[in-house]
């Protein structure tokens, strides 16, 4: 599954074949390395724009798609600023994959219970992609999306797309409603009722911004889900990528390196893991 990188310092030369533009600050660009690299969907990369610096990103795109990747970026720093200025044909350096991603072998026969708020849809993508070609492994697939406003929805005509699948169970909030949006209105745990599946045997991922996180999680338990079967992606501080600068720890763990996906029986009694 996981093949050790040589030299995890070392860059591939990448090209920038596309940028597209989701939401006023958040772009996905779509990026040819010189080499295929293989990535399981909740693993990370590092970006480097020469001259700037670097930043630890998680592909937007299919893990099954070997020769393109597709990161999705949101613009909240000097890395990431000079990200948002870069134009087809540009170069620039990946480093990964890093960290370790889901288990999806472990996921087969179950219920499998997708929850995403904001810029998580970008990490989340890339697993449903994966759990799309390979389907028929699980008994059902529910994805339940939020963001703030409609014109915050990433990817929002592909997930439109998704809606008519039969074999997925998907529905979608706005925290703000207006400007003709017809589905529910409200925060992400609002629309994680009701569902029918066996809670206590089915698996859980949740990925957005740390309070989406902690309001989803304390939903997944209050509905039956075991701590062992919620998988969370904690993406906080990373930034060497390799378990050297101390800056993403989370108790006793790196996420870069031991993560950035646990569960959360691994991390539920460290403090502050939702800061």
């Amino acid at each position: 599954m996981h093949h050790d990188i040589e030299n995890p310092y070392r860059p591939i030369e990448t090209e920038v074949i596309e940028v597209i533009t989701e939401t006023p600050n958040i772009k996905t660009l779509r990026l040819r390395p010189k080499e295929r690299i293989s990535f399981v969907a909740g693993q990370f990369i590092e970006l480097t724009v020469p001259g700037v610096g670097e930043a630890p990103f998680t592909p937007s795109s299919r893990p099954a798609e070997k020769d393109i990747m597709e990161v999705t970026i949101m613009k909240v720093g000097k890395v990431t600023e000079r990200i948002h200025q870069l134009n087809k044909g540009d170069i620039v350096g990946l480093r990964g994959p890093l960290g370790k991603g889901y288990p999806i072998d472990s996921f087969k026969g179950k219920e499998i219970l997708v929850v995403g708020g904001g810029c998580g849809l970008a990490p989340l993508r890339s697993l449903m992609y994966e759990l799309f070609d390979r389907i028929t492994d699980f008994k059902r697939v529910y994805y339940r999306a939020g963001c703030k406003t409609a014109k915050d929805f990433l990817y929002k005509e592909e997930i439109g797309g998704w809606a008519k699948r039969p074999d997925l169970d998907l529905r979608l909030t706005v925290d703000e409603g207006g400007s003709g949006w017809q589905e529910n209105v409200g925060v992400v745990t609002t629309i994680m009722d009701g569902i029918q599946m066996d809670y206590a045997s089915g698996i859980a991922v949740v990925c957005g911004p740390p309070i989406a996180m902690k309001f989803a999680t304390k939903k997944l338990l209050e509905l039956g889900f075991k701590d062992e079967n919620i998988y969370l992606s904690m993406e906080k501080n990373m930034s060497c990528g390799i378990g050297k600068c101390g800056h993403c720890r989370i108790g006793t763990y790196y996420a870069c390196k031991d993560g950035p996906v646990f569960t959360y029986a691994q991390i539920k009694n460290f403090p502050n893991i939702w800061d």
